[in-house]
């Protein structure tokens, strides 16, 4: 039986010709500077994003903390969202590293941060407080697409306020595709970006975080403490470079299906799907609480596989095919009869 993984993007597997990449790539120590594919990708994604320099880490987590860690001091702050990936599930990383401060701010219906709720959380110039250094976005957020004059504003409200502003990135390139622009025309308006290699992108391993080359120097040595350091990492590299050469394009046919599973799924009852909302990659599913898990266990006994904290959450990626939308939305509408029946 074939699984049909709509958990995450994460769980796609390099095709055949990304291997053929990591088998033939040049390597050498990337502690020491010296692997020419870990470099080659280094440049390629700075060059992309439109910053100075980039440095290759093996997460997206990794990304956001030397972030964090290189524009934030010790008893200093960051703000971000109540629900933003670098507050809520990197395990107070900053914190822990770097004794530096979380703000959370709840997010709007739209994936933005309201910059004037936003400024009600500067701190004053006191000692009692910790100084507010850095503002974090996140784009996509749950699958939400900042609009980019709102970016823009962004970058304007920290100038203002003497902030710093990062960009959890790691879907950056579904936010590109979706808006028809280039991902430099969104990057631009940030100090540094984060990007994973390994969701949409179809690489097995890796994130980018791209900045100035001041930020990447602060953010090496912060690697080297986290433990990053990975020597012969050409062989992850390959497969970050095949991917940003070949595989940004084609999420644009990611967020179609993702489209046509909302529209099918809408049309099923006792399902809430609003298929106006989904312009990337993932798809969130209504449901009631008792109706939840069974759901998720029908279909995973049919090799469909779910997930999601409250709504359900699906997610379109490499290894998902056009045959496999009509597989899903048929195991869909036979599990919420079944399970509305008892199952």
């Amino acid at each position: 039986m074939k699984i049909i993984d709509l958990r995450s993007d994460t769980v796609t597997k390099p095709t055949d010709a990304m291997r053929q990449a990591m088998v033939t790539a040049e390597l050498g120590d990337d502690v020491y500077g010296e692997d020419p594919t870990v470099n080659r990708l280094q440049e390629l994604a700075a060059a992309m994003v439109g910053k100075e320099a980039a440095i290759f880490v093996p997460t997206g987590t990794q990304g956001n903390l030397l972030a964090i860690l290189a524009h934030c001091q010790r008893g200093e702050e960051y703000i971000a969202g109540q629900q933003a990936h670098c507050y809520r599930y990197e395990g107070g990383g900053a914190a822990v590293f770097g004794s530096v401060q979380p703000q959370p701010v709840e997010f709007e219906a739209d994936g933005t941060l309201d910059l004037d709720r936003v400024a009600a959380m500067l701190k004053p110039d006191d000692h009692h407080f910790a100084v507010t250094r850095l503002l974090c976005l996140e784009n996509t957020q749950a699958g939400k697409v900042l609009p980019l004059a709102y970016q823009a504003e962004a970058e304007e409200f920290t100038r203002r306020h003497n902030l710093k502003l990062h960009l959890d990135g790691a879907r950056i390139f579904n936010a590109a595709v979706s808006q028809g622009v280039d991902v430099a025309d969104i990057t631009r308006h940030y100090d540094s970006v984060s990007f994973c290699l390994s969701k949409g992108l179809g690489a097995p391993v890796g994130s980018v975080l791209a900045g100035s080359h001041a930020l990447i120097n602060r953010a090496h040595r912060w690697r080297k403490m986290a433990g990053g350091g990975m020597r012969q990492a050409g062989i992850l590299a390959a497969a970050g470079i095949y991917a940003l050469e070949r595989h940004v394009k084609r999420l644009a046919e990611d967020h179609r299906r993702a489209r046509q599973l909302a529209v099918g799924l809408a049309s099923i009852a006792g399902l809430a799907v609003d298929p106006a909302a989904v312009v990337t990659n993932m798809v969130f599913v209504g449901v009631t609480p008792e109706l939840k898990g069974p759901i998720i266990a029908y279909l995973k006994e049919r090799g469909i596989l779910v997930g999601g904290y409250g709504q359900l959450r699906l997610v379109t990626h490499l290894d998902i095919a056009d045959p496999d939308i009509p597989l899903v939305l048929g195991a869909f509408e036979e599990a919420v009869i079944s399970c509305k029946a008892g199952c």
